[in-house]
């Protein structure tokens, strides 16, 4: 007779849950079996806090497209300066979003969102009890530039939610996650444009002060909701060895193109509307109707890119948006120079949708670039595409300084806004160039499938 030797015990896993005051030491998102008993729920009550808390950073980033719509003539300052102090916040907060992806790991991805949070403080308080006449252009830039760290936001929250799930669900809950957070731009808009309408425009801080308790908000839902995952760490010499990779730099100039057009217009569709239109936009209200169109559309959007990429590939989306944008912009350019406020403004609505979409579909070929160039060392394809996100993002956020600048330049040089038209349809142009040369033409499409 056989002898039947006792089966081992095996210890059972456990359930995805939080210990250690919101650290959680086990996290498994990859197992089907801890994704169902508790990882999903822990995953998506992150995601949502993440969400508002991202929001809110990107609405206080961008407050100074509103607060500029404020700046009547007796403050004494002229559109020039007003691009000014738009560019500035954008160039802060591009500077931001690289050590804002290194702190996730160092701090914990609950306990930095509580501070990213908390840091929205002081742009918004400054500026709701700083901003009256008479106060110098030097203390209006140094407001502006506090707002930046609403910039770094994005980059801290998507490297958080990235660590969270499951490689079949990033796309959609990074996707969930950015525009979330670009809806930000549209959103503080419409902040101005209730302020606007209910206490006029002689009251600014009005807008950033509805922001307060809404930053407090944020603060108090991360620090009771969210949580720290304790192998989320930065990879060794990732951005080091990411910085050497010639796709980087690539994949960086079309996301100037893409988030940086995103941005930049954000910033600037009001102020652009009040110089070249000014009859028709004589108050600050007319122009806050039309602001956040354009952003609200782009924000919504984004993940359609997405969904395009994985559907036609990537370079193919970004090629044929890129083109679209160029015409985008040639509208605009037309529109402008016939003075057609319709087709303008069809032109620009034109160019938030497209720069939207391709956030999307050039965020998406990222790790399609290095899934192929590693072909069988799925670590470092990650790796690295993780620290190329990371720089693409915050290089790409510089496009909305570019376009700040080409606008101020273009109105201080010839008094309309037509040669900042015709440098976009030139990058724009550039960038067909780029993705067609390096992704799409027959040579390269055996070496990068994208």
């Amino acid at each position: 007779m056989t002898a039947t030797l006792p089966t081992p015990a095996v210890a059972a896993r456990p359930d995805a849950k939080t210990v250690r005051g919101h650290w959680i030491d086990d996290w498994r998102p990859e197992d089907p079996e801890f994704w169902a008993n508790g990882g999903a729920a822990v995953a998506k009550r992150n995601l949502i806090f993440s969400i508002f808390s991202e929001h809110i950073g990107f609405s206080v980033w961008t407050l100074w497209s509103v607060l500029v719509l404020f700046l009547g003539p007796q403050y004494g300052i002229d559109p020039a300066q007003k691009f000014l102090l738009t560019a500035v916040p954008t160039l802060v907060g591009a500077s931001l979003r690289i050590p804002y992806t290194f702190a996730v790991a160092r701090f914990g991805g609950r306990n930095w969102t509580i501070i990213s949070a908390s840091l929205l403080l002081i742009p918004s308080v400054t500026a709701a009890f700083m901003i009256k006449p008479g106060v110098e252009f030097s203390t209006l830039l140094i407001l502006a530039a506090l707002a930046g760290v609403g910039g770094g936001n994005f980059a801290s929250s998507m490297a958080n939610i990235n660590a969270f799930y499951p490689d079949r669900l990033k796309g959609w809950a990074l996707g969930i996650n950015a525009g979330g957070g670009n809806i930000g731009v549209a959103a503080v808009q419409l902040v101005g444009l209730f302020v606007l309408a209910v206490f006029g425009a002689g009251s600014p801080g009005i807008v950033a002060g509805i922001y307060i308790p809404l930053i407090v908000l944020a603060a108090l839902g991360s620090a009771i909701y969210m949580d720290n995952l304790t192998q989320a760490r930065n990879e060794k010499r990732g951005m080091r060895d990411a910085a050497k990779e010639p796709h980087t730099w690539i994949m960086s100039v079309l996301y100037i193109g893409t988030f940086g057009s995103f941005i930049g217009f954000g910033f600037a569709f009001g102020q652009v509307l009040q110089v070249q239109f000014a009859e028709q936009f004589n108050t600050p209200i007319k122009a806050a109707y039309l602001t956040f169109l354009g952003p609200l559309l782009g924000s919504l959007i984004r993940p359609v890119g997405g969904a395009l990429a994985d559907r036609l590939g990537g370079a193919k989306v970004t090629f044929v948006n890129f083109i679209g944008m160029a015409v985008g912009a040639t509208v605009v350019l037309v529109a402008a120079q016939q003075r057609s406020l319709p087709l303008y403004i069809v032109g620009f609505i034109v160019l938030f949708v497209l720069s939207g979409l391709g956030n999307g579909s050039t965020y998406k070929m990222i790790p399609a670039i290095f899934r192929q160039k590693y072909a069988g060392d799925e670590h470092q394809s990650r790796r690295i595409a993780g620290a190329v996100i990371g720089i693409a993002g915050a290089i790409g956020a510089v496009g909305g300084v570019l376009v700040n600048l080409a606008f101020r330049q273009s109105f201080l040089t010839y008094k309309d806004a037509d040669a900042a038209y015709l440098a976009f349809i030139g990058f724009y142009a550039l960038c067909v160039l780029i993705t067609w040369a390096v992704y799409l033409r027959p040579g390269a499409r055996t070496k990068i499938a994208v």
